[in-house]
């Protein structure tokens, strides 16, 4: 009895070790797989909300169709100051559509393009690190009409900018506003010669503008003309004391005054020392080139002095 006993008791344990080492494994293998599948669906619900968040993001609310060219671009101005540049762009589009001749609109629709296209250009440059080298394209001869013909949306917006508001100035050159900004558009597209002059004008009907003293400042730098510029921004702080844009201008107009004068006092220096330094040279070719007088040979007496003709009639005689 008792081995029988003993080996019951004995069957019996190893079946309750096997047993639960058994469920033990199940269990570890079901929370193991009840984990994975919550951690799925986790990731699962955070790109779901990340590609509803990206699409919200992308499908951004339309502007509403404004009624005038004016209110549109007071809008686009707002949206301008609030760096949201897309809706700007948006506005401005509306405005010169509701008013072609609003030059101000133009304007500020290619300074809006103009940071659009900045912006991608950053972009693709960032992207393409390492570019893939290319031949480079033949080089073709481009004519007078090809460089004046604008190929970026901010160019043909200055255009269409300057084309508008030399109407306006054309039926009336006072009007301020219209010469600054024909101005500024003029200079975008770099005709400075006649942005200058629009500039000046604008000053002219309105000296107490600080804004138009600037970018009067900013042409005269971009022309070289330095002592203006130093004038026109000097008053431009005068009239908007601690303006950051008129203090930068400024330092780079009497930046540019000094080179120029550093390099009139040079060139006047080199100009006293030339004569001397030219009268020298000259000098020296003088004695380099002076010829050499050869003196002619005296004739020897025997061969140059006649004996007289008596002198041999005596001879003779004596003979």
């Amino acid at each position: 009895m008792k081995p029988i006993f003993t080996i019951l008791f004995l069957s019996a344990a190893l079946c309750l070790q096997f047993g639960c080492g058994k469920t033990e494994a199940n269990s570890n293998a079901n929370s193991a797989v009840n984990q994975t599948n919550t951690e799925v669906n986790q990731n699962t619900n955070t790109n779901a909300n990340s590609n509803t968040n990206s699409n919200t993001k992308v499908e951004a609310t339309p502007l509403p169709q404004y009624e005038t060219a004016e209110l549109a671009l007071a809008e686009g101005n707002k949206f301008f100051d609030a760096n949201e540049n897309d809706k700007a762009i948006e506005a401005y589009n509306q405005a010169v559509k509701l008013n072609p001749d609003l030059g101000e609109a133009f304007f500020k629709l290619g300074v809006s393009y103009q940071i659009r296209e900045k912006v991608y250009q950053t972009e693709a440059v960032i992207v393409e690190e390492t570019p893939t080298p290319t031949p480079a394209p033949k080089s073709k001869k481009v004519s007078k009409k090809d460089e004046k013909t604008p190929t970026t949306d901010s160019d043909k917006a200055f255009t269409s900018a300057v084309k508008a508001l030399e109407k306006v100035v054309k039926k009336n050159p006072k009007d301020d506003a219209a010469q600054f900004y024909l101005g500024r558009s003029l200079e975008k597209l770099n005709e400075d010669l006649d942005a200058l002059k629009a500039l000046k004008e604008a000053v002219k009907q309105k000296p107490d503008n600080s804004e138009y003293q600037i970018e009067l400042g900013k042409i005269y730098i971009k022309l070289a003309q330095y002592d203006e510029a130093v004038r026109a921004l000097k008053k431009a702080l005068e009239l908007d004391e601690g303006n950051l844009l008129a203090e930068e201008q400024l330092e780079k107009a009497e930046a540019g005054k000094k080179r120029v004068d550093f390099d009139k006092a040079q060139n006047e220096k080199n100009k006293d020392s030339q004569p001397q330094k030219q009268q020298e040279q000259q000098e020296q070719k003088i004695e380099v080139r002076k010829p050499t007088v050869v003196k002619p040979k005296q004739p020897s007496n025997s061969a140059s002095t006649p004996k007289p003709a008596g002198s041999l009639g005596k001879q003779g005689n004596t003979q």
